[in-house]
């Protein structure tokens, strides 16, 4: 497969004239401490494809874009996807050419058990895929960091027992986890149990947006589910499986293959609506739901006091001994951030209709007085809110007893319609990632613990419900012209970037009009 990476040599010719000349705001890997590591990342069900091939089993992910079409933006799927089973290796020169230290992976749970437990079989062909990505990864000098958990749970476990909303996953997740770290763990040094649970209970299970598309019926068009308990009963098993697996590694594997391990919790920064004490609490508040609700028991054992008291009974309770195994599980954080909300105190719940989306009491905006909260993008989700980045990893450090960060997702995306020139002239996503990379310098140099930074995505992919609508990528996936790859703009900046370039705001265009 032919990559097309070829306006390199002038590229980086123009940005080094064009910085000799007036190296303004310049920023470059100096800037952070020795040995911080830089990485890009990506997901299974979202780059790999072959859905169907060489023994995969079915995820809820295959399933819910097979029987929901409805719920992807553009009734999509990832059956191909960005078909990075078939390419890794040219994907992989890609990376170690622009000059980055780490690739973000997932495995995908039903490829190397297809029947979701060890007892059905272990498929031969999957492990040989990721023992020769990994392999490739090695060779070419690029350190692993491996999420164990991506979303993609077997169908098999969700027909069996409907997955995550039963104890009896803990188990069958021991068991798998087990394989990846007998597989892989003499070349893997950084492992990742879950991604942004509290997004997949909150999407899955609370409004049905995302795989498996549970939620109450005053909350969103779901046939089955309850969104007031069943998020919690989703994100406490969860918080099992996640224990159990770092114990399983600390006790089995941890001295010999010297490896650390970790969850990924995401989380907007939270910004006081107005100068009130309610608003204040209010923010604090929302950080405690959406990034305490994790965070807070792998530290310190239970759940935050402020769920307890507003959730009551539907939130489930740790016993001594699962409390005992919570505390301190992790070697270091992965923190997703992207964007921040305006947080004010809400009235306006209803002791009927419970949902996790409302148990908060918190009411997060985008925008006050008229005037968004930062940088409209593709997404109505999505306003760039840089200092958030720099406000969050400091309030983990004074809330969470400083721990080793890894900011393990960061990014931003434009339309997926948009020509390819307009793509590949990506100013947006090179501004905003130069603007993050400053405020979390700016971090670390007054405490913050900041160990890693990865790009979300190396590749644009499959965005979940939003399917191929947005595009998130450093580079350009052309899936209407046999899936080739175009560096854009802003990996030509982090080429410059990791060379130790002084980088600066603006580089020329890529193609000028």
């Amino acid at each position: 497969m032919e990559i097309h990476h070829h306006q390199h040599p002038l590229l980086l010719y123009l940005l080094a004239l064009a910085c000799s000349l007036a190296c303004t705001e310049s920023l470059n890997r100096t800037d952070f401490p020795a040995g911080f590591m830089f990485g890009v990342a990506s997901s299974a069900y979202q780059s790999e494809g072959a859905a169907n091939q060489d023994g995969k089993g079915s995820s809820i992910w295959d399933t819910f874009t097979r029987t929901h079409p409805e719920k992807i933006s553009d009734h999509t799927d990832g059956d191909i996807a960005d078909n990075f089973y078939y390419l890794f290796e040219d994907d992989i020169s890609l990376v170690k050419e622009i000059g980055f230290d780490s690739f973000r992976f997932s495995i995908s749970w039903p490829r190397l058990l297809p029947a979701g437990k060890i007892s059905g079989g272990v498929n031969r062909e999957g492990v040989a895929f990721y023992n020769d990505l990994i392999n490739e990864l090695v060779h070419k000098g690029l350190e692993p960091l491996v999420t164990l958990f991506h979303w993609d749970l077997p169908q098999a476990l969700e027909d069996e027992y409907r997955g995550f909303l039963s104890p009896n996953i803990v188990d069958d997740y021991r068991d798998y986890v087990d394989l990846c770290f007998k597989e892989f763990g003499d070349r893997v040094k950084h492992w990742i149990t879950f991604n942004e649970p509290n997004y997949f209970a909150s999407g899955g299970y609370a409004t049905g947006t995302k795989a498996p598309g549970r939620c109450s019926n005053y909350i969103g068009n779901c046939t089955f589910g309850n969104s007031g308990t069943e998020p919690y009963i989703v994100g406490h098993n969860i918080l099992l499986s996640h224990a159990t697996a770092v114990k399983l590694y600390r006790e089995k594997y941890q001295a010999s293959q010297k490896g650390n391990i970790s969850i990924i919790v995401a989380s907007y920064w939270m910004v006081p609506k107005f100068q009130t004490v309610a608003s204040r609490k209010a923010a604090l508040r929302a950080l405690d739901f959406m990034f305490g609700w994790y965070v807070h028991p792998v530290t310190f054992g239970d759940y935050p006091e402020t769920m307890r008291a507003l959730v009551g009974n539907r939130l489930p309770t740790f016993t001594t001994s699962q409390s005992n195994m919570l505390k301190g599980s992790y070697d270091f954080l992965g923190v997703n951030y992207y964007t921040a909300r305006y947080a004010e105190d809400s009235t306006s719940f209803s002791s009927v209709n419970q949902s996790y989306t409302t148990d908060s009491h918190v009411y997060l905006t985008t925008e006050k007085d008229g005037i968004p909260i930062g940088e409209p993008t593709a997404s109505s989700w999505l306003y760039v809110y840089p200092i958030g980045i720099r406000e969050l990893v400091l309030y983990v450090r004074r809330s969470f007893n400083n721990p080793p960060i890894y900011i393990t997702e960061n990014g931003v995306n434009d339309k997926g319609s948009l020509p390819i020139q307009d793509a590949l002239n990506d100013s947006l996503r090179l501004n905003y990632h130069r603007s993050h990379l400053s405020n979390l310098s700016e971090a670390i140099k007054v405490g913050a613990n900041v160990r890693a930074y990865y790009v979300w995505s190396f590749l644009d992919d499959f965005e979940w419900e939003f399917g191929y609508t947005l595009r998130f990528g450093i580079t350009y996936v052309d899936y209407k012209n046999e899936l080739r790859r175009y560096v854009k703009q802003s990996a030509l900046w982090f080429k410059s970037f990791l060379q130790k370039e002084n980088v600066i705001r603006n580089p020329p265009l890529l193609y000028p009009e």
